[in-house]
C-alpha cells in the first residue's frame, strides 16, 4: 500500500529531526510525541510569530501560570462536568472508542447508539452502553490524600483567575488582552490522528477583556477592508471584514477583528490560502462557554478539514463564574462621566458573630466580605491563609446602601482566540511539502517560509579543502554573530548538501570555491528558483538579513 502524505511527511520529520514518537525505544504510546533539533526551532518560529501578531502588534500583556490547577477552578469554569466525550468500551477486545469517531458520518450518535448497529473498529463485535468520560488527567497536591486538581486541559482559566490584578496592572482600562503560551494536556480516548490530536500539547491563547456594551476594537479600521474567507455550514463566504460584521455574519467588530488577525498570522506562517477557511459553529456545538464561535480550519490531504484555531465569544461566563464560586470581586468599572448618587445592596460583616465563631481570621474574613457583590450570597466561600471556609449566611446582612458613586460595577465579556500550535506547525509542513516527480531520484524540498525555517542559510566549502573549509567556518562564525541560524557542511557533493537543506526547509546556501580566495566574493543560491548570485563576502549577512526580513 502506498504511504499518503502523512505517512511520507512523518518519515523525512523523523529523519531530519524534526519530529519523533515519545518513548519510541518502549514501544510508544499514541498521543506523544517530542520535537528534535529543527522541530524544537520551527515550533518556537511558529510561537514567536504569534507573539508579534498578538504581543507586539495587538499590545497584548503575556504571562505563564501553573499548568497544575486546582479541581475549583475547573468545577467552577465547567470543565469537570462539561469536558466530556462519549466513549464506549468492547467488551471482547478490550479498545474504547470516541463514539463520534466510528459511526457512519450520516448518523447522529443518538441514531446510531438507538439503532444498535456500532461496530467495533477491532473486532467487530458489537458495542453499547456509551458513556461519557472527562478529558482531564487528574492528579493530586501534596502528600498523602493530598489537594484534588488537574493537569490543565486550557491556558485560559490561569488568565481568568488573574483578572483581579492583570485589571488593576492595566490600571483599570477596557479593553486589554493577556495571552498565554504554554501546555494542555487532555486524555484523548483514543488519539489515532499522529500529531494532529494528542494527550499534551502546546497551545496559544489570548483573552481579551471588553465592556459589553462596546465590543469595537481600535484597529478594527485597519482591517474593515480585509476579505475573510468564511464558511457558514452551507456555503463558501469571501467578504470584506466590515460587510462580515455589517450582514450579522459576524455579530461584531472584536470577534471580526481577531479572526482577520488570525488568518493573516496563518498565512504568514505559511499556510496555503487554498486549503485555510473559517467555519461557523452550529448552535448545537457550541462549547459549554461560547455564545459564537469560528474554527479556522486547514485541508490535509488525509485528514480533510481540521481545526487547528478556535475564536469564541465567551462573554461572562467564566469571570462570572469565578467570582461566584471564589467570591473575590472581579468586576471592571464604567465611569460615569459624573458622580451618581445610587442604592445598592451591600454584605455588611456581622462581627458579633464572626468573632465568637472564627477567632482570629474573623478580621480577614470581614476584609473579604466587604469587597464581594451581593450576587455571591446564596454561598459565600473566601480563602484565609490558604485554606477555603465557608460563611453561613448569620454572619452578615445584605442592606440597601445609598452612595455617591462615580461609576458602576460590570464583568467583562471576552472574545478568545485559542490556537493549537501542534496542529497549526504540522500544516505548515503538510502545505509547504514539495516531492519533485521529474527527477530520477526522490527529491523533497518543504517550502518553509525565511520566518519560519529552522534553519536559515547552509554554509559550504565548495570541496574538502583546508583553505575553503578555513573561509567557509568563518563566514558561518560570521553570519551567527548576526543572529542567523546556519548549517555548516562540508560533506558530499554540493548538490547532495544543496538536496539536504532543501528537505528541511532552508531557503538559502551560501557556497565558498576557489574563486572566492581571491576575489572574495561567494555564491548564494535561493531555494525555490534555484538561481544564483555571486556577492561580496563583506555583504552575505546584511544579504540575508534583508532577504529574510530581520
Amino acid at each position: 500500500m502506498p504511504q499518503d502524505i502523512y505517512d511520507r511527511i512523518m518519515m523525512v520529520a523523523k529523519r531530519r529531526g524534526f519530529i519523533y514518537p515519545s518513548f519510541e525505544i518502549y514501544g510508544g504510546i499514541a498521543g506523544f510525541y517530542d520535537y528534535g533539533p529543527l522541530g524544537s526551532q520551527l515550533k518556537n518560529n511558529l510561537e514567536n510569530l504569534w507573539r508579534r501578531f498578538f504581543v507586539l502588534h495587538d499590545k497584548c500583556v503575556e504571562i505563564s501560570t501553573p499548568t497544575i490547577t486546582l479541581y475549583e477552578v475547573l468545577a467552577a469554569s465547567g470543565h469537570v462536568e462539561e469536558f466530556t466525550d462519549l466513549t464506549v468500551d468492547c467488551l471482547k477486545c478490550q479498545r474504547s472508542y470516541k463514539v463520534e469517531d466510528i459511526i457512519d458520518k450520516g448518523l447522529s450518535v443518538e441514531q446510531a447508539m438507538n439503532e444498535d448497529n456500532i461496530r467495533c473498529p477491532t473486532c467487530h463485535a458489537s458495542l453499547h452502553d456509551a458513556h461519557p468520560v472527562n478529558l482531564m488527567f487528574s492528579t493530586s497536591i501534596g502528600a498523602g490524600d493530598g489537594r484534588k486538581a488537574f493537569l490543565r486541559p486550557e491556558t485560559a482559566q490561569g488568565i481568568f483567575t488573574n483578572f483581579h490584578l492583570l485589571y488593576q496592572f492595566n490600571r483599570k482600562k477596557l479593553p486589554f488582552g493577556v495571552v498565554q503560551i504554554g501546555r494542555g494536556y487532555r486524555n484523548e480516548i483514543s488519539p489515532r490522528q499522529g500529531t494532529i490530536r494528542q494527550r499534551e500539547f502546546s497551545m496559544a491563547e489570548a483573552e481579551i477583556f471588553f465592556d459589553p456594551q462596546d465590543k469595537t476594537h481600535p484597529l478594527f479600521p485597519t482591517v474593515q477592508d480585509k476579505e475573510l474567507f468564511l464558511f457558514d455550514n452551507i456555503n463558501e463566504l469571501k467578504m470584506s471584514v466590515a460587510d462580515a460584521v455589517k450582514k450579522k455574519v459576524i455579530n461584531n467588530q472584536a470577534l471580526a477583528y481577531y479572526m482577520y488577525l488570525t488568518q493573516e498570522f496563518l498565512l504568514q506562517a505559511g499556510v496555503n490560502p487554498k486549503k485555510f477557511r473559517f467555519r461557523k459553529h452550529a448552535a448545537d456545538e457550541l462549547a459549554h462557554y461560547a455564545t459564537e464561535c469560528w474554527d479556522a480550519e486547514l485541508h490535509s490531504e488525509r485528514f480533510g478539514w481540521v481545526e487547528c484555531v478556535g475564536i469564541a465569544d465567551r462573554s461572562a461566563y467564566d469571570l462570572n463564574a469565578h467570582i461566584v464560586s471564589s467570591s473575590v470581586d472581579m468586576y471592571a468599572l464604567r465611569p460615569f462621566d459624573e458622580p451618581k448618587e445610587i442604592t445598592t445592596k451591600k454584605i455588611i460583616p456581622k462581627m458579633n458573630v464572626l468573632g465568637p465563631r472564627f477567632g482570629s481570621t474573623a478580621g480577614k474574613i470581614k476584609e473579604q466580605l466587604e469587597t464581594l457583590h451581593p450576587s455571591t450570597a446564596k454561598k459565600i466561600t473566601v480563602t484565609v491563609d490558604g485554606e477555603p471556609l465557608e460563611i453561613p449566611k448569620e454572619c452578615y446582612d445584605i442592606v440597601d446602601v445609598t452612595e455617591k458613586q462615580s461609576g458602576e460595577k460590570f464583568v467583562p465579556h471576552v472574545i478568545e482566540p485559542s490556537f493549537g500550535i501542534d496542529r497549526i506547525l504540522y500544516f505548515v509542513l503538510e502545505h509547504n511539502f514539495v516531492e519533485d516527480k521529474k527527477k530520477e531520484e526522490e527529491y523533497t524540498v518543504l517550502r518553509l517560509t525565511p520566518k519560519m525555517a529552522p534553519i536559515k542559510a547552509g554554509v559550504f566549502p565548495l570541496i574538502s579543502n583546508e583553505q575553503l573549509i578555513r573561509l567557509a567556518r568563518d563566514i558561518d562564525d560570521t553570519i551567527r554573530k548576526h543572529g542567523i541560524e546556519t548549517y555548516y557542511d562540508e560533506s558530499g557533493t554540493i548538490g547532495r548538501r544543496y538536496a539536504r537543506m532543501d528537505e528541511i526547509g532552508t531557503p538559502f546556501c551560501v557556497t565558498v570555491d576557489h574563486d572566492s580566495l581571491s576575489d572574495h566574493r561567494v555564491t548564494v543560491r535561493d531555494r525555490d528558483t534555484t538561481k544564483q548570485e555571486r556577492i561580496n563576502i563583506d555583504d552575505v549577512a546584511s544579504l540575508l538579513k534583508t532577504k529574510l526580513s530581520l
